[in-house]
């Protein structure tokens, strides 16, 4: 949601644009105080959402990012007002960089605008790549532990899919108690003593 304020039109050097965006998770708060804040700082727009931290679609910032131009700079009354993660915000302020606009947020005294404040882009640049190093580590370590299993046993195999006749004619054949099993599956087509016992219970009990 888009707010133009009646404060008077306060830009940056060379005419860039102070952008802020506020929100709140329920309709029971009030976005006053952050509005107060950004309107003192000197933001001329703001955009709004009220939308609890984990929800994806804002429309309030989408309007906020796609109105930022090259310069502008993006203000928030506090961090978690921006992010519903620490992945969001990483990817939201990954992508201000790539827009060229700056990012300040009130309460932790961040300033990428500032001559120090470029460090904040490179820290959560490198936020961005440890996340992604635990993702393939983290995957990394699952298929291992899986192909481990595997050797080991790991899950059941799936019992192969056998014809009722073939059931029926190995069942027969073990009743006459004169041939062994492993005949009895080559005779029946039936590849594995699993899926033999599976399908003949009584000799599975027998053994």
């Amino acid at each position: 949601m888009f707010h133009s304020c009646t404060f008077s039109r306060v830009l940056l050097q060379s005419g860039y644009m102070l952008v802020g965006y506020a929100r709140v998770s329920t309709d029971d708060q009030t976005l006053d105080p952050q509005k107060d804040a950004l309107l003192k700082t000197g933001c001329e727009k703001i955009f709004t959402d009220i939308a609890s931290g984990a929800k994806t679609d804002r429309a309030g910032l989408s309007e906020a990012l796609d109105f930022l131009r090259d310069g502008d700079t993006l203000v928030v009354w506090k961090l978690d007002r921006l992010g519903r993660s620490l992945k969001h915000l990483i990817e939201t302020v990954n992508l201000l960089e790539e827009k060229k606009a700056g990012f300040k947020s009130l309460t932790e005294n961040m300033d990428t605008t500032s001559p120090g404040g470029k460090l904040f882009f490179h820290v959560f640049g490198a936020l961005a790549e440890f996340e992604r190093a635990l993702i393939r580590e983290r995957t990394k370590a699952g298929l291992e532990a899986a192909r481990a299993r595997g050797r080991k046993g790991g899950r059941r195999k799936e019992i192969e899919k056998i014809d009722p006749r073939k059931i029926t004619r190995a069942k027969e054949l073990y009743a006459q108690k004169d041939m062994p099993v492993k005949e009895i599956m080559a005779i029946a087509g039936i590849k594995s003593r699993t899926t033999f016992y599976r399908y003949i219970p009584e000799t599975n009990e027998k053994a």
